[in-house]
């Protein structure tokens, strides 16, 4: 038998790709960085432990039969007539049942466990944070701190988070992979989700709901800090001078792509319910003529 011998550019390239995974580390969600990561990752552990006690002996039962029953191998036992066994049924029906059974618990405890609308236990007063997704950006509205910002999510650390989410246009969803629990935002309609960051960091958040050409651009940096560093940050927008009211935000409904972060130091009363009841104009959806006219200068 001949034996090829491979490229060295080949090779190369081969040693090289798992390097490439280093790039989705931001979105490891094993690397969790909040309670509700932290459970969402130990019931994947859990449940790949369990369907590997089903996939790892039967890859090693495949190897052992196949050595066992060759055809040059004079010890292995030819029964041509035989049909059945009470055992190896009770093995088939038995395992996958089990298994069933305990993925089908762990992801019902798991569930209730995780209900996003349900509050975390903490000893800490929960900071208020109200988002909208918009073409294609996100809205954060601090209705206790009076302020509000785009595209950047900055939160006190080890302090319990319940968003309460909405949106302008079509339907998204918000996601911050290290903190846990992906969750949709819908016009009209207001979903809850409560998280918390263990410490402080700097995390990333985006969508995972394909909502038109810009979806790609939809992600934000979560920036979690400590109170004294929330406070000079609440500060901070506050002392910009810009000011979100109806009209602000009108402009903020028409699409635009990778939009910079920035902040409004007041926010109009009762402007998140007036999105939900759509009191508020909504944004007008994904365009149809392609993303050319809402790119900023010198974006990608």
């Amino acid at each position: 038998m001949q034996i090829r011998s491979v490229p060295p550019l080949r090779l190369l390239l081969v040693a090289a790709a798992p390097a490439l995974l280093g790039g989705c580390q931001q979105h490891n969600l094993l690397d969790a960085k909040g309670p509700v990561g932290a459970a969402e990752a130990n019931i994947l552990i859990i449940a790949t432990i369990i369907m590997l006690a089903i996939i790892v002996p039967t890859m090693i039962a495949t190897v052992i039969f196949a050595l066992w029953y060759r055809e040059s191998n004079p010890k292995a036992l030819y029964r041509p007539d035989w049909a059945f066994s009470g055992r190896i049924e009770l093995v088939v029906w038995s395992v996958p049942f089990l298994t069933i059974t305990f993925l089908g618990g762990i992801a019902w405890i798991g569930a209730h466990r995780l209900d996003p609308a349900v509050p975390l236990e903490s000893d800490r007063k929960p900071l208020q944070v109200q988002v909208v997704s918009l073409d294609w950006k996100w809205l954060f509205l601090y209705p206790d701190q009076g302020v509000a910002s785009v595209n950047e999510l900055v939160v006190p650390a080890a302090t319990p988070v319940t968003f309460k989410l909405t949106s302008s246009s079509v339907w998204n969803s918000f996601f911050v992979p290290k903190l846990g629990s992906m969750i949709y935002t819908m016009r009209g309609m207001v979903t809850t989700l409560n998280l918390m960051a263990d410490q402080a960091g700097e995390l990333h958040g985006l969508s995972t709901h394909f909502s038109g050409d810009g979806f790609a651009d939809m992600h934000f940096p979560v920036r979690a800090v400590s109170d004294s560093d929330f406070a000079a940050w609440v500060n901070g927008a506050k002392g910009s001078g810009a000011a979100l009211d109806k009209a602000a935000y009108a402009e903020l409904t028409k699409q635009s792509i990778a939009d910079p972060p920035r902040s409004f130091g007041s926010v109009e009363p009762g402007l998140f319910d007036g999105i939900v009841a759509q009191t508020v104009p909504p944004g007008p959806g994904p365009a149809a003529g392609g993303v050319e006219n809402v790119r900023p200068k010198g974006g990608a």
